[in-house]
């Protein structure tokens, strides 16, 4: 029997290769027989950079560049470089991780559009930028600024500096850019503003409060008449999917004429996801929490999707399992299992590579058969 291991990061807990690697343990000791093959993947959030370079192995190349991280704090982020196309994932300059407690009012993407910069500098004609996991909720006006653009108001302050802002100037941005393609690997599809955008979709996981959703939503909704203009056709790139990835940094992008894809179809592609299932018998994938935004371009839909395509089934090993049988079944994926359900939270959290290996051993004598 061949089973392919192929989870997401537990967000806060493991890392992709860590929960692989967990899980692959667990079901050798209940299993011996069973060939298991690991794949970690990633969806344009943490870990994004980690998965391709273990997909590209010695083709690629890895550097480091340091830039102000959300709160303006050096911060290291590795680029991914393979020929002449530069892989780097946004939450290193801007993730929430980095933020000691949820500053969203200030917090800027601003390292971003320098670790780009800082790319175009070194010779890259194809930039891949993953987006997910940021702290920040500013359109991508510090990514803007970072790479030359001006306003009348300043850029690299988050959503408060955005207070008021009339116009934006993104012609030395786009010099800059000239001649380099821009890819945005995104982990959801959700618009800019409004009822499903940015601001109100993840905007308290950023620590925003309900007044402060309002705010932050009005200042990028003048943002994107100060960039594109106020006429519906002007302003379409703001409902595109993708541009409310990452607090905005989405929109950003789009504007300075990036295309957007699925990240977690990106790893999966460059990685062989596709080959490695068509001559599985079993794939195994797993997150933090797998709940409803499971099915908006995350890690667990996007495998389940490709064994979907092989006939293969699919069972995912979670923190938390927060979805029901008809809706498990909608993404593609048979079973389920929680390390919450099993353990308690407190547990899961103080040893999460121990008990995801045990439940790993548990489920493997229901699936190794």
């Amino acid at each position: 029997m061949r089973i392919v291991v192929a989870p997401d990061k537990f967000a806060g807990t493991l890392t992709a290769p860590e929960a692989a690697r967990a899980i692959a343990d667990g079901w050798r000791r209940a299993a011996p027989g069973v060939e298991l093959v690991e794949a970690p993947m990633a969806d344009g959030g943490p870990g994004f950079v980690d998965a391709l370079h273990g997909a590209f192995g010695g083709a690629a190349r890895l550097e480091v560049v340091t830039v102000p991280g959300p709160l303006g704090e050096p911060t290291p982020v590795t680029l991914l470089v393979v020929g002449d196309t530069v892989y780097l994932e946004s939450a290193q300059a801007c993730g929430l991780h980095l933020v000691p407690e949820p500053r969203p009012m200030i917090a800027s993407t601003l390292g971003v559009g320098l670790a780009v910069a800082a790319a175009v500098d070194g010779g890259a004609r194809r930039i891949v930028v993953g987006l997910g996991g940021s702290a920040t909720s500013d359109g991508g006006a510090g990514l803007l600024a970072g790479l030359g653009a001006h306003a009348d108001v300043p850029l690299d302050a988050g959503p408060d500096g955005l207070e008021g802002v009339t116009a934006v100037d993104l012609a030395p941005a786009r010099a800059r850019l000239a001649g380099v393609e821009l890819v945005v690997a995104a982990d959801v599809e959700t618009t800019l503003l409004g009822m499903f955008g940015a601001a109100r979709t993840f905007g308290p996981q950023k620590g925003l409060s309900d007044e402060q959703i309002l705010t932050v939503d009005h200042r990028l909704d003048r943002f994107v008449d100060a960039v594109c203009g106020t006429t519906p056709a002007e302003r379409r790139v703001a409902d595109a999917k993708g541009a409310g990835a990452a607090g905005g940094l989405g929109f950003a992008l789009l504007v300075l004429g990036a295309e957007v894809t699925s990240g977690i179809g990106l790893v999966a592609r460059e990685a062989g996801l596709d080959d490695l299932v068509a001559g599985a018998d079993l794939v195994v994938s797993g997150e933090g929490a797998f709940d409803y935004s499971s099915r908006a371009g995350k890690v667990v839909h996007g495998v389940a999707s490709v064994a979907m395509r092989h006939a293969t089934p699919c069972v995912v090993l979670a923190g938390r399992v927060d979805v029901g049988s008809r809706e498990m079944r909608a993404l593609g994926v048979e079973s389920a299992y929680g390390l919450v359900d099993r353990v308690g939270e407190q547990a899961a959290l103080a040893e999460p590579a121990r008990h995801l290996a045990d439940l790993a051993a548990r489920v493997a004598r229901s699936w190794s058969t």
